[in-house]
């Protein structure tokens, strides 16, 4: 490979390991050609990147953008799985397929520029998805907001039954 296509790919891994959101570098052996074609296909679905990179070449651009961490992980066949916009679903993704495939080994990731080990993974891959996180959310914020309205209308009643109580009144006087 020329020098000015490896300059070009060390530049273009670079950018991808700054861009992603959340990455799982996996070792690969051992998965047949139609097993790596359902795994690309489940993760293109989800809006996830699947590249084998040159370890030599990963090195590099991983000097380049200070994640000297992720180097013991760049050994033997690696794979990454580049999740721009979900930090999580790649994770998902690759720790499902790993439990069906046992062969596919997970080396570690990356979440938003910090560096996970194997366990790592696995715990990103059990969190929630961002919409049932998000949904957690605004069901915290819903509850004081609920209270609120409840302790208003609380109020609101307690006039309406002593305005009631005074039309009652001034009837009986009458």
């Amino acid at each position: 490979m020329a020098r000015s296509r490896k300059v070009a790919m060390v530049k273009e891994i670079g950018d991808r390991l700054s861009r992603t959101q959340g990455a799982v570098i996996t070792d690969y052996r051992g998965l047949n050609a139609g097993e790596m074609t359902v795994l690309r296909k489940e993760l293109r679905e989800a809006g996830v990147e699947f590249k084998v990179l040159k370890n030599t070449l990963a090195i590099l651009a991983a000097k380049n953008q200070e994640m000297e961490e992720l180097i013991p992980l760049l050994n033997g066949p690696t794979a990454f799985a580049f999740g721009y916009e979900d930090p999580v679903v790649a994770a998902k993704i690759i720790s499902e397929f790993a439990k069906k495939n046992r062969v596919l080994e997970i080396k570690g990731g990356i979440l938003e520029g910090k560096i996970l080990d194997p366990d790592g993974v696995k715990e990103l891959a059990d969190l929630p998805s961002r919409e049932v996180l998000l949904s957690m959310v605004a069901r915290g914020m819903q509850g004081p907001i609920a209270g609120l309205v409840n302790v208003l209308q609380g109020n609101i009643r307690k006039l309406v039954y002593a305005l009631e109580a005074v039309r009652q009144q001034k009837e009986a006087n009458a």
